[in-house]
């Protein structure tokens, strides 16, 4: 089966757990959360990339004050469906100490990826540091000290995809969220 047959045949026999209108509302509600929190002050918004982008661009659409914007790249997956070591690929170049600093990502999982990036983030000496995520997997493995501030949908133990979030680095795009039938 050829790649594009093989993505095909992923979407087709997928099941849609969140349309579009449902992820719209989260983000609706992840900002409002956000902007009630951030009002009157100028945070440091750091995109988790890649999955991370299509949730950073929708939420700081939504915000209604001022912010700086960076990214960092950090990654357990590289492609794969199973997360291995944690491989840096970039950390933000802007000063994060004394800065309300918020990170947006796509998932929470079992967390090992966010905890490892708190932990790196940290040591720059933030005045705080926050989390949003657009979905977090509900299972029971999740790393001890992994938690987000901000959860916009909850999304079953299942291997989803959409909204950022790939599947062999395919589907990203998709407004809804996805879960495959068989990997």
């Amino acid at each position: 089966m050829s790649r594009v047959a093989e993505a095909e045949a992923i979407l087709r026999e997928a099941d849609c757990l969140f349309d579009a209108d449902a992820v719209r509302r989260a983000y609706d509600e992840l900002a409002r959360r956000i902007n009630q929190d951030y009002s009157g002050t100028l945070p440091l918004i750091l995109c988790v990339m890649n999955g991370g982008l299509y949730a950073s661009s929708e939420i700081t659409q939504r915000l209604r004050f001022a912010f700086e914007l960076d990214y960092l790249h950090a990654t357990r997956y590289r492609g794969a469906t199973q997360g291995g070591g944690l491989i840096w690929k970039r950390q933000p170049d802007t000063a994060l100490e004394g800065r309300d600093v918020l990170v947006i990502d796509d998932i929470l999982d079992e967390g090992h990826t966010l905890v490892a990036i708190r932990k790196a983030l940290q040591e720059f000496n933030p005045r705080s540091l926050k989390v949003a995520v657009l979905a977090e997997k509900v299972h029971d493995r999740r790393a001890v000290q992994a938690h987000a501030e901000y959860i916009g949908l909850a999304v079953p133990d299942r291997y989803v995809f959409g909204c950022g979030m790939d599947v062999r680095e395919l589907w990203r795009q998709l407004p809804g969220i996805y879960a495959v039938k068989n990997l």
